[in-house]
């Protein structure tokens, strides 16, 4: 038989008052049974949510909006956790890392949100899946947390110094960005980043960014756009090379109408 229990008694069990109780139900935090009276009852789950709900009111400082955001995203997990435990030695992709990195800087998605311009739907979404993001929004992502693609996708775990990989064996960044995929020709924690690019028709950064650093691309196959500081454009071809200093706001798209492939190399590592 389901124990209920009245508006006093739950409030008792979670170590708060009775009005606080309302007061989180009136904020959205809390939904208790009504009885056809209309008196409040509380089942065991209720009481262990009013308790998190405390928890992270008291220990963690936090309002009632990121309270809120805490508790669907235990949800969330709470959904996915019979896929984890079927593949238990899955390493986390990178939206559960991005997700970790943001808890433990105390971050809600808000605030995130309002540091880096990409809407809230959207890192709940990429946080939950790994999809979702423009390059140009997972670059700003990753640098917001002071971290590179490179170092979450574990490419700097393998060393550093030589380096082999054989034609065709590449691996590949998690890919977020639609139609990009990102080829790694050199592991390690290494001075240069090399990758090989290829982009699908209509594949772009959308949007321009900069971080520091300069940057080498060779155009294998297709051609490609590339725009620097907003009003310079360049067409490279099959066979061209492009060099310039990454502080340079700059963003490309693939100008052909088929497959675009590029040799890119980023020097220091800020990807």
């Amino acid at each position: 038989m389901t124990v209920r229990y009245k508006i006093a008694e739950a409030a008792r069990m979670a170590g708060v008052s009775a009005s606080t109780l309302r007061l989180w139900e009136s904020q959205g935090l809390i939904e208790p049974i009504r009885s056809e009276s209309g008196q409040r009852l509380y089942e065991e789950h209720h009481v262990e949510r009013l308790k998190h709900i405390s928890w992270l009111r008291s220990s963690k400082g936090l309002n009632p909006a990121a309270i809120r955001e805490s508790l669907l995203e235990t949800r969330e997990e709470e959904a996915s956790e019979p896929a984890r435990l079927q593949h238990p030695e899955a390493e986390p992709d990178i939206g559960q890392k991005i997700r970790h990195l943001r808890r433990e800087a105390g971050r809600t998605l808000e605030a995130v949100s309002t540091a880096t311009g990409i809407s809230v739907s959207m890192l709940s979404t990429f946080e939950r899946t790994s999809q979702g993001l423009s390059f140009t929004a997972l670059h700003d992502l990753v640098a917001y947390f002071g971290t590179t693609l490179a170092a979450l996708s574990g490419q700097e775990d393998k060393g550093s110094g030589e380096s082999l990989i054989r034609n065709g064996e590449w691996a590949e960044w998690p890919r977020s960005s639609s139609g990009v995929t990102v080829q790694i020709l050199s592991e390690g924690k290494n001075q240069m980043e090399c990758h090989r690019f290829v982009l699908a028709p209509g594949a772009s950064s959308e949007g321009a960014y900069r971080h520091e650093g300069e940057e080498f691309i060779h155009v294998l196959s297709g051609q490609l756009e590339i725009i620097l500081d907003g009003d310079r454009f360049f067409e490279l071809g099959p066979g061209d090379s492009f060099y310039f200093e990454s502080r340079r706001p700059h963003s490309w798209r693939n100008a052909h109408d088929g497959e675009t492939v590029l040799l890119w190399i980023n020097t220091p590592p800020t990807f």
